[in-house]
């Protein structure tokens, strides 16, 4: 199969890729690699595949430039998990959230329609459920209640895919990702950033008294799920699914799980509630499960010592 993986060049999508790769799909990645962290943290992400993929580099909000790339590589699926992420930096910038993510999204459903590509998966997040009291979250549920930009584009995204779906019978698959973890992980996220600092014996932030819980998913659980969604012919054109661990670990847990990987304490500078974050997710994935096969095998706490062996090997 012939398959785009925008972002390719990310944490998630250059996982993905080398899966992909090795199940003999043939692969072309999008990335613009912009600076919202070091790009040449995401050049070493492909450096082991990079004469084994067609790599493209353009930006999603370049109609012309993603257009060009869809019609010349006649692709069968576009995975789209090119984003600009972050529930906290879509606060202070949400024109540049909603320009990349949402007019992002339209140029390449629009590319993906006019050029006969026959599926889309798109990369939806856990933060659409917002502030909910019910949890598990089930993809049935009335998500009205986000808190951030970045939840809404994701909600916008989603919508789009089912408009698509709808209007031109094209295969849309928006797949809600509860908090990925694991190797290669961005620097800036909780583990990784947890992991420098504790290493290094410099503060790290905990915002809240510790007891928000998030449903912490494995790289290889997210990557098999996706992979599934390339032999998925459910009876539904377009559909949504929840792709977590189905199990909740409390920042405090996470903290101290950290802390036994590396053998050293944390130095915590304890700060309130950050706005946009919400208290809770927690993944209801029966239905992933019954539809897609999906399994997830790694548990919070055999994935922290694998992520903290990587860290050590690779960006210590």
């Amino acid at each position: 199969m012939k398959v785009l993986v925008t972002g390719g060049a990310g944490f998630i999508g250059s996982n993905l890729t080398e899966r992909l790769l090795a199940a003999g799909h043939e692969i072309a990645i999008l990335d613009d690699f912009n600076d919202f962290y070091d790009p040449r943290v995401k050049r070493a992400n492909i450096e082991a595949v990079k004469n084994s993929v067609r790599l493209h580099e353009a930006d999603i909000r370049d109609e012309a430039a993603v257009h060009r790339i869809v019609r010349e590589g006649r692709f069968d699926t576009i995975i789209h998990l090119a984003a600009r992420a972050g529930v906290r930096p879509s606060i202070q910038e949400p024109r540049l959230y909603i320009e990349t993510n949402i007019t992002g999204t339209f140029h390449l459903l629009e590319a993906a329609d006019r050029n006969g590509v026959g599926r889309f998966i798109f990369a939806s997040s856990s933060s659409v459920y917002g502030v909910i009291e019910t949890a598990p979250f089930s993809e049935e549920m009335c998500i009205n209640a986000t808190i951030s930009p970045y939840a809404a584009t994701k909600i916008a995204g989603e919508q789009l895919c089912s408009n698509y779906s709808h209007l031109h019978g094209m295969r849309c698959i928006s797949l809600r990702f509860f908090t990925v973890y694991g190797p290669r992980q961005r620097p800036d996220l909780a583990i990784h950033k947890f992991t420098r600092n504790i290493d290094a014996g410099i503060p790290i932030d905990q915002y809240g008294d510790g007891s928000t819980r998030r449903d912490y998913t494995y790289i290889d659980d997210i990557t098999q799920g996706i992979e599934a969604c390339l032999r998925y012919e459910g009876k539904e054109q377009c559909d949504v699914f929840n792709l977590g661990e189905s199990e909740t670990t409390t920042l405090t847990a996470l903290i101290a799980g950290i802390e036994r990987a590396l053998g050293k304490k944390a130095v915590i500078n304890r700060l309130p509630d950050q706005p946009g974050d919400v208290p809770l997710t927690y993944a209801n994935i029966d239905k992933a499960r019954r539809l897609l096969g999906y399994n997830p095998a790694t548990k919070i706490a055999e994935g922290i010592p694998k992520f903290v062996e990587w860290y050590l090997k690779h960006v210590k």
